[in-house]
């Protein structure tokens, strides 16, 4: 069964314009097939932004995550390190979502409705 993405050979790279993208065989410079499963990739926010604490595939330590925040991820990165200031521990920004190390689930709420957004407490 072929893959419908990438049906057989196609011009991978071209003399005149450089690589060519082997979905929409345009020039890898205007290409739009990245730039639309990025769009078809971001899930469209309710509105609310989700606090919870996880402990899975994290050898059992707990981390607070924070998901639905509409930021841009320079602004995402940006709110994630003065969040981890004011917890005083570390953390990480992965896909769109703030995880910071140990339970701070209480302060981050009261943090991220002074910035106007709805939160929530997700989870136990």
């Amino acid at each position: 069964m072929k893959n419908a993405k990438f049906s057989g050979g196609g011009l991978v790279y071209s003399t005149e314009s450089g690589r060519m993208c082997p979905v929409c065989r345009q020039p890898v410079a205007q290409c739009s097939c990245k730039a639309q499963a990025a769009a078809a990739a971001a899930k469209p926010s309710d509105g609310v932004v989700r606090v919870s604490r996880e402990t899975k595939g994290r050898a059992g330590k707990g981390v607070t995550v924070i998901k639905g925040v509409p930021l841009d991820a320079l602004a995402l990165a940006q709110l994630a390190k003065t969040l981890k200031v004011a917890c005083g521990s570390g953390g990480t920004v992965k896909d769109g979502v703030i995880e910071i190390q140990g339970d701070h689930a209480e302060l981050l709420v009261e943090r991220l409705k002074t910035h106007g957004w709805v939160v929530k407490r997700a989870g136990g």
